[in-house]
């Protein structure tokens, strides 16, 4: 099959998604919208035995300039979507990086969303407990996915390589994730699954009179500065308002049920606040917040059950808790949050990763130690 590569329009690229079981949201034209700082450009592939049918792959692309020149790193966030496992990747990544060379990019990433590996939650639980063990990746997984390996071969075949840990460019995503399973599933079932912390503490927020509503986009005022307060306690850099604004309208726009936003109160007061992302078959929690005061009532667990209950009622098949570190010693800083995820009953999942492709591999340097002085 030989496939050509070049822009469409962000109708044909919705049309292309709505056809697909489910894409990353990271990979629909709204988020090129969302992410104001970078150039986007929606492609697809076409197959040279019917140039003018619908594309048979496609992809979003963010290009992020170098200061001063017209030259661009071509980013694919957790795409493109074509068919990785087919074995014959070449045709589908040759003519791509033709494309997005002609475009000015001095190199590419892509995040092939192809799972390498799973952990059972009781696996989890069991390498978190072995001294032995301090990263998910020393843990026999409970599958893995063999096609994946062959793949990873391919791309260092064709001269791709897995970005370094300590590269400055800092738009990556996590190879790492954590998801609940929801096919086949019933909120009973699903409760059923969860530990016992999890059970006991939805089980509290009910009692102590946690109500979880769905807002709209005038509440995101009320959720702001309780995310601020969440990133002031976990030190992380928060987002002003106006983004979470952007990617609201953005979202809504391209799809009336693509995020909603999620408010649990007790007696008045917001003790924790989330936004959940759908596309298709697949549900994200995004963005979380939660108070400090009243964290004996338990909102996060209430807001977070409330979400995966709605997930399986969307239809969606995976709830996907997103990021988890590798990290499983007793003193980790983030083990707390693989905890609270496994507590849902679901997977820890390894995906592919993200790739790098220098077209220019001094203007990719440059642009690393660039990255690195921002």
């Amino acid at each position: 099959m030989a496939l050509e590569v070049r822009t469409i329009t962000a109708e044909e690229h919705r049309r292309f998604n709505a056809a697909q079981p489910s894409v990353s949201f990271l990979q629909t034209p709204a988020w090129g919208e969302v992410k104001s700082e970078w150039k986007a450009e929606s492609v697809g592939w076409f197959d040279d035995l019917d140039p003018e049918g619908p594309p048979v792959g496609a992809g979003l692309v963010l290009y992020r300039q170098l200061p001063r020149l017209k030259k661009y790193l071509a980013y694919l966030p957790e795409g493109p979507n074509i068919d990785w496992l087919g074995g014959n990747v070449h045709s589908w990544l040759v003519p791509l990086a033709g494309h997005l060379k002609k475009a000015g990019a001095f190199g590419i990433r892509i995040g092939p969303p192809v799972v390498s590996r799973r952990w059972g939650a009781d696996t989890v639980k069991r390498a978190i407990a072995d001294e032995r063990i301090t990263r998910l990746s020393e843990a026999v997984p409970d599958e893995v996915q063999h096609r994946a390996s062959a793949l990873r071969q391919a791309l260092r075949d064709l001269g791709w390589h897995p970005p370094s840990e300590d590269e400055g460019f800092a738009a990556g995503q996590p190879r790492f994730v954590f998801q609940l399973p929801l096919d086949g599933e019933t909120p009973e079932s699903l409760l059923a699954g969860m530990n016992q912390l999890w059970r006991r503490n939805i089980k509290k927020a009910d009692k102590a009179g946690v109500v979880v509503t769905e807002g709209g986009r005038g509440d995101l005022a009320a959720f702001h500065p309780l995310y601020v307060e969440t990133a002031e306690r976990d030190r992380f850099t928060p987002r002003p308002l106006a983004y979470f604004e952007t990617m609201w309208d953005a979202l809504r726009a391209e799809d009336d049920d693509r995020i909603r936003l999620y408010l649990a109160h007790h007696e008045g007061d917001l003790v924790a606040a989330t936004t959940w992302v759908r596309v298709g078959q697949h549900a994200w929690y995004s963005y979380g917040a939660s108070s400090t005061a009243k964290r004996d009532v338990r909102g996060s667990n209430a807001v977070q059950w409330r979400m995966v209950r709605d997930a399986l009622e969307a239809g969606a098949s995976v709830y996907d808790l997103r990021g988890i570190t590798e990290g499983l010693e007793a003193d980790d800083p983030h083990l707390g949050l693989i905890q609270f995820k496994v507590g849902t009953g679901g997977q820890a999942v390894e995906l592919l990763g993200e790739w790098d492709l220098p077209l220019n591999p001094l203007l990719y340097r440059a642009f690393d130690v660039y990255m690195r002085r921002r």
